[in-house]
């Protein structure tokens, strides 16, 4: 189990910056969000935050990019550029979003269109050794346990895996159950503790809940990264006050 941040936490921030950060914070790496900090098809840029990552003792756990399954329309960019990036920064994973609507909107037609891009693009990334994980997201077709296991099924596919982070709106029960549903696809997981993205809260106060969760997951004894993922007020001081909770829960679960 290792700690990490995800560089959408502090979008108005430089790539210095946020390395800065999560040396103090005292993390073993950064997933590099593909929006701001290393978009698609910067090259150039990917393999510069890649030595300044490494040059201060930090991993790239990961790139989080923003392509869409399925829904090309909402890409800039085709999953090559993407795939070319990830190598540049030397991610051995990349994050993608599975569709761009709701299982209780997506028919039959749509959901075979992300399976089949899903396969398309793992072939293409194992090639060059990197993984791809889908988000656990509301309106995406894992936005419930149920409709994960069926894609994930439907994809079946040895280099497709599931970021896992808590749904909205439902109990901690049902997120324990989510966690069993998809567990054998589970690979890192967003860590964060809020009500909604408008009412967040200090990880501290969720840190049983959250202990729960971990323990669930890593039953399994793979390696995996724990990625902090937004903060209360964007703040600094919360982030590292949250990273110092991370670091406790991870000494619980030893």
């Amino acid at each position: 189990m290792k700690l990490g941040l995800c560089s959408v936490t502090f979008r108005d921030k430089d790539p210095e910056q946020i390395i800065d950060l999560a040396v103090k914070a005292e993390l073993d790496g950064i997933e590099w969000g593909g929006d701001v900090h290393v978009s698609p098809g910067e090259y150039q840029k990917a393999e510069q935050v890649a030595a300044l990552t490494v040059a201060r003792g930090l991993e790239v756990s990961s790139y989080g990019s923003y392509y869409r399954l399925a829904d090309h329309s909402g890409n800039e960019y085709d999953f090559i550029t993407v795939l070319e990036t990830a190598k540049r920064l030397g991610a051995p994973a990349i994050r993608v979003w599975p569709g761009m609507m709701g299982s209780k909107d997506a028919d039959e037609n749509y959901r075979k269109k992300v399976v089949t891009d899903a396969i398309n693009i793992a072939d293409l990334a194992e090639e060059e050794g990197i993984s791809v994980h889908l988000e656990y997201h509301d309106h995406t077709l894992t936005d419930t346990k149920e409709s994960a296991t069926k894609l994930m099924e439907e994809i079946s596919h040895q280099n497709v895996f599931i970021y896992w982070q808590p749904p909205n709106r439902v109990t901690i029960e049902e997120r324990l159950t989510s966690i069993e549903m998809v567990k054998k696809w589970i690979s890192n997981i967003h860590i964060f503790h809020w009500l909604s993205f408008h009412e967040r809260l200090n990880l501290a106060s969720g840190a049983k809940e959250w202990q729960n969760y971990i323990e669930l997951i890593e039953e399994d004894g793979k390696e995996r990264y724990v990625l902090m993922e937004f903060v209360k007020d964007d703040d600094e001081r919360q982030f590292l006050q949250d990273a110092k909770t991370l670091h406790e829960l991870k000494a619980m679960i030893k």
